[in-house]
């Protein structure tokens, strides 16, 4: 049930950027997350896109390297506190988040985020026990 997460790396000079999110939208490639982290030299670009397919095709006849990831993404309630619980689930079960970072939509009443955690499997099933919501690929190609 995880997301597919496309990791880039990238050359940390002006235009990089750029020239990424360009060769996606002429490719009718639609982020609907990302999270950038850089170094002096280069860059981790982390994106949830609409089609993964096209942007993996696309992006490495660029000369891009790309690394698909499996990651989470729950649907959490758009008030204070409910980060919050959905973190407490993944504390009280022993699951260890490497990053998370949140969708660039969400709902009048929700909000979407990206975890990254040492085990998929038992953070899905500890977040559904818990009476949260997981997206689905499907789900982002609907956003």
């Amino acid at each position: 049930m995880s997301l597919k997460q496309l990791t880039i790396f990238v050359e940390n000079k002006q235009g990089t950027l750029v020239d990424i999110t360009d060769t996606l939208a002429k490719h009718n490639v639609n982020i609907r997350a990302l999270s950038i982290a850089d170094t002096q030299d280069f860059g981790i670009l982390r994106l949830i896109v609409n089609d993964n397919d096209t942007a993996l095709k696309t992006l490495g006849e660029e000369g891009y390297l790309i690394k698909t990831t499996d990651v989470v993404g729950v649907k959490i309630g758009d008030q204070p506190g409910k980060l919050t619980a959905a973190l407490n689930v993944l504390d009280q079960n022993g699951i260890n988040m490497e990053y998370l970072y949140a969708f660039m939509s969400r709902t009048e009443k929700h909000a979407y985020v990206v975890l990254r955690v040492a085990d998929n499997a038992a953070a899905e099933s500890a977040l559904e026990s818990a009476g949260f919501h997981l997206i689905t690929d499907a789900d982002v190609a609907k956003l």
